[in-house]
């Protein structure tokens, strides 16, 4: 499971070196939602690559998910679809964040069962 948290915290220094390097660093509002959203996946992504007991109710990897629908959704959202290098790529990297992080919750489930009521685990 850590593999899939660095590698979802190397897609998030992508996104925060992205603007420079696919063109897009003129457009304020683009430049700083990439490297903010892009500082919080890295942040949610190294420190749930440390929890002992990744599941559903881990908040870093749910936090990782978020921000990788906020990535899939940022193209068309602020009308950067005429660069398709950063749309293409905001689109997929996204993708792939959010299917890792739910990979990285359902292994973790199966793995370390969430605590149902009464203390026993849940099937």
């Amino acid at each position: 499971m850590k593999w899939r948290n660095g590698l979802n915290a190397i897609i998030g220094v992508w996104f925060i070196i992205a603007p420079w390097v696919l063109g897009f660093a003129d457009v304020t509002g683009a430049v700083w939602t990439s490297v903010v959203f892009g500082a919080i996946q890295v942040i949610a992504s190294v420190w749930a690559a440390y929890v002992n007991r990744p599941n559903w109710r881990v908040w870093q990897n749910w936090v990782s998910f978020l921000t990788g629908l906020w990535f899939i959704l940022q193209p068309f959202v602020l009308s950067l679809t005429g660069n398709e290098g950063e749309a293409w790529t905001s689109v997929i990297l996204g993708i792939v964040t959010a299917v890792l992080n739910l990979w990285t919750m359902w292994e973790g489930e199966k793995e370390h069962p969430t605590q149902g009521a009464g203390g026993k685990a849940s099937a």
